[in-house]
């Protein structure tokens, strides 16, 4: 059954600001650059291969600043080589702050950047269309299989534009995280059919392993602070509580029995430890490393 709430995604501004409160109140930005600076330079050793040029792709960039990690990572394991990098992003806000951000960073010269503010599925029937030959040697794809329709199918039609050296980054939610258990229990409730909102790497890895598609894993270890969400009338614990269900105004509109049953998991050991009085939620992320 198709839930009645209001994706937060669908609202521009709140999002921002949730978003911006989770950053604040978790690790997440911390263990991706740690992956990006301390594992990601060794995955991408292989794919420069006596090239001079190398293509780039990010599918669901956001705003860039993890785009601009990687390059930088990119540009350091292979110096002098020159990228052509795609950026794919459907929100104009995001693709703006992320130009801002390339203006405003130096030592971007050996970068080419083409935008195209599309969803991954509109790119991908661009691709199409055009009948476009050029492969890929790193795509990267960071958060961003929650928002399509087909996970499997968008996972299998990028990773065919990989060269034969290249590489496919995936990062999403792990399915021993406290967002897993979340979406397990309350996906009917909480999660949009027409999207696989509430997708981990655990599906993903079934999909892989199905196919016998093999593939390199690595568990990021990230918390985040969920103590408000407890307070009732807490704005920002409101704010958090719609960013961890995806919904606007979750704590306003969901029926007092269905709020809580999300609380009480979200205080569940399952999903989050108590210290000190403070509420440190499971928010690990997974890292799928797929070759052509």
């Amino acid at each position: 059954m198709a839930t009645p709430f209001k994706l937060l995604i669908n609202d521009y501004q709140r999002y921002v600001r949730a978003f911006q409160l989770y950053l604040e109140r978790s690790s997440e930005h911390q263990c991706m650059q740690d992956f990006i600076r301390g594992i990601l330079p060794d995955i991408l050793a292989s794919i420069g291969d006596g090239k001079v040029n190398l293509n780039v792709m990010g599918i669901g960039s956001g705003a860039g600043e993890m785009d601009l990690e990687m390059l930088a990572q990119l540009h350091m394991k292979h110096p002098g080589i020159r990228v052509d990098n795609e950026v794919v992003e459907p929100s104009s806000e995001m693709l703006h702050k992320y130009k801002a951000l390339v203006s405003e960073t130096s030592n971007l010269n050996y970068v080419n950047f083409t935008w195209h503010k599309m969803t991954a599925s509109e790119f991908e029937e661009h691709w199409k269309e055009k009948n476009i030959m050029e492969k890929m040697d790193f795509i990267h794809m960071i958060e961003m299989l929650y928002y399509v329709k087909d996970p499997e199918a968008t996972v299998s039609f990028y990773r065919s534009l990989l060269n034969k050296n290249g590489k496919l980054v995936i990062i999403l939610v792990s399915e021993e995280s406290g967002w897993a258990r979340l979406g397990r229990a309350y996906r009917s409730k909480l999660c949009k059919a027409e999207i696989s909102q509430c997708v981990t790497t655990g599906d993903i890895k079934s999909f892989l392993d199905a196919k016998g598609i093999p593939y390199k894993y690595y568990e990021l270890n990230s918390q985040m602070d969920i103590t408000e969400c407890f307070t009732e009338g807490c704005e920002e614990g409101e704010l958090l509580l719609d960013f961890l269900t995806e919904v606007i105004h979750f704590s306003k509109t969901a029926p007092p029995d269905l709020k809580a049953g999300v609380l009480d998991l979200l205080r569940h050991p399952d999903c989050s430890k108590e210290v000190d009085g403070r509420i440190s939620f499971n928010s690990n992320l997974g890292v799928l490393v797929l070759d052509p």
